[in-house]
């Protein structure tokens, strides 16, 4: 899958910049990368494998809010504003990563024009997603909620086969239910009308989306 966000926006000169001030990571799959309310100490570009982002509840409940992927930077906006963490980063698979000193990274930032405006670039994109996801997650009737989040996760992280679209799902199906605003139930439930109306096919860590027209149909 062709990658999206930071990295890919950067000319060949400016990822040598950010290369020569990070080190190379590794993080296994259910490492936390950072932690929500922790001082923002690094910058992590990730190279290949995703994270889930999660926010903690005044209940101990664990939201998750966002998936990122390869090409994404993640811990940027510690860097900008030095404030704490807002939310918990954990790797979902395998991660290869370029880390960086916050510091270092800010000082780029002001030092590089393009690496600032691919940073500003990206933190604008994630801005109109959040208010998407208001509109599209926040309201309306359960089928909906499930058709809207499984339209995002395949524009985010679909590869079309012919006429379908492969999405290989981030975590589990508690999270993807989490993130929908439903139950685990309801999600399964919905996904499982789905099925028997073509819309879809599921199998262990992927859906298959057949019918992308009705999905967005369903969404609205």
């Amino acid at each position: 899958m062709e990658t999206t966000g930071f990295w890919p926006a950067l000319g060949e000169a400016d990822r040598g910049k950010v290369a020569e001030l990070a080190v190379r990571r590794t993080y296994r799959r259910g490492d936390v990368v950072c932690r929500e309310g922790d001082r923002a100490a690094v910058v992590v570009l990730l190279l290949s494998g995703h994270v889930r982002i999660t926010n903690a509840t005044s209940d101990g409940r664990e939201i998750v809010i966002a998936v990122r992927g390869a090409g994404d930077v993640v811990g940027e906006l510690g860097a900008i504003d030095g404030g704490p963490r807002s939310a918990t980063v954990a790797a979902l698979d395998d991660l290869d990563a370029l880390v960086l000193p916050a510091a270092r990274f800010a000082a780029l930032c002001r030092r590089e024009a393009a690496i600032s405006w691919a940073l500003l670039l990206v933190v604008a994109d994630r801005m109109r997603d959040i208010g998407r996801q208001r509109l599209d997650v926040g309201g309306g009737t359960i089928t909906r909620r499930v058709a809207a989040q499984l339209m995002q996760l395949a524009v985010q992280h679909g590869v079309r086969r012919g006429d379908d679209i492969v999405i290989a799902i981030p975590g589990t199906q508690a999270e993807l239910a989490t993130t929908a605003a439903v139950s685990r139930e309801s999600w399964a439930r919905v996904t499982r009308e789905l099925r028997r109306l073509g819309v879809l096919s599921t199998a262990r860590g992927q859906v298959v989306i057949h019918r992308f027209a009705e999905l967005g149909r369903l969404a609205r």
